[in-house]
């Protein structure tokens, strides 16, 4: 009789099955389709898969129903089908095998890594829908796979748990870090899967046995939990128009022995993994005999990563803008970088700007979508050239993950600290409409990740050597028909780690007031967006086309029909009358340069000095 799945891992080292869908691709199915629809399709097929599995010595069999969510699904048009998905992948793979394998539903993560904007409630009930309809089939259990976070990971656990006490196995994509992605620690993964009822907790996808083996390395035993691996089988190339994969089935069968002896109860194979893999793996396991869990000689070899240190203090001196803004008025400047390749106004503008003691200069990332030059470079030079702080926005349209992670480390590196994390403006929108419109982060994500960074921890979960001291902003438009729900979602940007607060332009003096009323429940300063207008069509522009910008009936009339120096005087006007307003409620003050007129933001500066009788222009400019 065969004994329960999770007795059977006490005693004995169960070999798993190997790829389905990159081995449906050497089949002849081509990239791009539903494999899991092939449950419906073409079940004769994913039978034969299961079955030679299982003459290769698999014992462990996952059903083909790894993307079989309604998320997932839907890409293809077959949302409607998950019910029959599933409960076919079940009988397909108990069918294949009998009674002489364990049978276990394949559920795979929904975000998969890539932090795309699927609402976490939304991520529930797919897994929901899912899960309990595999619970429904005869499965010996359930296999969680290629989860990169440990939130959504504990997430379907905790549906699981709330539903059944089936046994499962819990398993991470990793590249041989130290962490998950979203920042945790490996060990203490484990331990939280652990506690949150894991019967088995591992690795699989992403790499080849050597990353999976530097994973494992990195745990140390945890009394009563095997340990499973899943590697892939090297990394794909692509040669005469097809993926292949270097890893041989020698090599698993060699791997497989050093997943054993570092604790491994369950070892199979992920994508480019073949029956031969399996049959190689299932050959080198014979007649090892496995010590109980938590036993392992893993213990030994646990390599342990020392806290990343942390960057010297800034000099004695130069506090940041939280420090400056708990203490007085604080005057950040917007200039805008050039559209072209001529720096000469701009930098003649940054230092007309510092030598009036503003407390930063910053940069919009290409706002409105309109290519305009690097504002890390302009950055750089405002810092190094003229001493002033470099305040950097970082919008999320034009990187994706790999590029906004290079952005932030550039930064880092040329000590640039002060940054504002925006969605940014699609680029349909903007001078190059053809585009792309990237948003891997939202802005809510990449708050988290530059914060991530300060812990020393990369985006992929890597250790960085070194942590960075980034100060974040989150941005806040204020100009919405429901205040109440608009600091709602900054709320949201504050649990996840804003410093502080930039709004859009505001002007209505009582918007202003309305603003403090409706957060000065919040624990973290607001800087108060003031952009004087340069001419009545600029008003007009602004109301009527910007979005996230309004303009009051009032400010319009004033403005109606002025351009040039009078259109430029009353737009001073009507900024100095708002002052007035801002700056009896909030210390931070955000002005904001039109077309790069930058005397209108001196002046304005120089009146809050005024209305403030400022006297500590000591601290600047930045000692270098």
């Amino acid at each position: 009789m065969k004994l329960d799945l999770r007795a059977a891992l006490q005693q004995e080292i169960l070999t798993g099955d190997g790829a389905m869908g990159t081995y449906l691709y050497q089949m002849g199915f081509p990239v791009g389709i539903s494999y899991e629809e092939l449950n419906l399709l073409r079940p004769e097929t994913v039978a034969d898969v299961h079955r030679r599995y299982f003459e290769a010595g698999a014992r462990l069999i996952e059903t083909n129903t790894f993307s079989a969510n309604r998320e997932k699904l839907s890409k293809y048009g077959l949302e409607g089908d998950v019910e029959a998905i599933n409960r076919a992948g079940v009988e397909l793979a108990r069918n294949a095998v009998g009674d002489d394998a364990y049978v276990v539903g394949a559920i795979g993560s929904i975000r998969a890594g890539k932090r795309k904007n699927v609402r976490t409630s939304e991520v529930e009930q797919s897994l929901r829908e899912q899960i309990s309809i595999l619970l429904d089939s005869p499965v010996d259990g359930l296999l969680l796979e290629t989860f990169y976070d440990l939130e959504e990971l504990q997430l379907a656990l905790r549906i699981i748990r709330s539903m059944s006490q089936l046994p499962v196995i819990c398993q991470f994509a990793n590249e041989g870090t130290g962490s998950t992605q979203d920042g945790v620690p490996l060990q203490e993964a484990f331990l939280r899967l652990r506690d949150e009822g894991a019967d088995v907790i591992g690795f699989n996808c992403r790499v080849g046995p050597n990353g999976i083996l530097r994973s494992m390395e990195k745990i140390a035993p945890i009394p009563g939990i095997p340990f499973s691996a899943f590697p892939n089988a090297g990394l794909p190339d692509y040669v005469d128009g097809h993926y292949t994969y270097a890893a041989t089935p020698k090599y698993f069968a060699e791997s497989a022995l050093r997943f054993a002896d570092l604790g491994a109860r369950i070892i199979g194979g992920c994508c480019g993994t073949t029956p031969e893999h399996i049959a190689a793996v299932a050959k080198a396991l014979q007649g090892y005999v496995p010590v109980a869990p938590g036993t392992t000689p893993a213990e030994a070899a646990v390599l342990v990563i020392e806290p990343a240190p942390a960057q010297p203090a800034p000099p004695a001196g130069i506090p940041s803008l939280l420090d400056i803004v708990k203490q007085r008025k604080t005057v950040i400047v917007e200039l805008d970088p050039p559209k072209d390749l001529d720096i000469e106004k701009f930098m003649q503008g940054s230092k007309a700007l510092q030598e009036a003691h503003v407390d930063a200069i910053t940069m919009a990332d290409n706002s409105l979508a309109v290519t305009r030059m690097s504002n890390l470079a302009l950055g750089y030079l405002v810092q190094e050239r003229l001493g002033a702080r470099p305040l950097i926005h970082i919008a999320c349209r034009d990187r994706n993950m790999i590029g906004t992670q290079s952005h932030l480390m550039g930064l880092h590196a040329l000590g640039i600290d002060h940054v504002l994390a925006v969605t940014g403006d699609p680029a349909k929108f903007g001078d190059l409409p053809g585009s792309s419109s990237v948003y891997d982060l939202t802005s809510f994500e990449i708050i988290r990740m530059i914060k991530q960074l300060n812990e020393g921890i990369a985006f992929s979960g890597k250790p960085l050597k070194q942590k960075a001291n980034f100060v974040v902003g989150a941005a806040f438009n204020p100009n919405v028909k429901h205040l109440d729900k608009a600091v709602q979602r900054l709320e949201r940007k504050i649990e996840a780690g804003a410093d502080y607060i930039m709004t859009q332009p505001v002007y209505d003096a009582k918007l202003i007031e309305d603003i403090y009323e409706a957060t000065k429940h919040l624990p973290i300063p607001i800087f108060i967006g003031i952009a004087p207008l340069a001419s009545g069509g600029n008003a007009e522009y602004l109301h009527n086309e910007v979005p996230g910008i309004r303009l009051s009936d009032e400010v319009r009339a004033r403005m109606d029909g002025l351009k040039g120096p009078e259109g430029r005087a009353m737009g001073v006007e009507i900024a100095k009358e708002l002052l007035d307003t801002a700056m009896q409620y909030f210390n931070g003050i955000y002005l904001m340069t039109p077309f790069l007129a930058y005397e209108m933001c001196v002046d304005l500066t120089n009146y809050v000095w005024e209305k403030s009788k400022r006297h500590d222009f000591h601290l600047y400019p930045l000692s270098k």
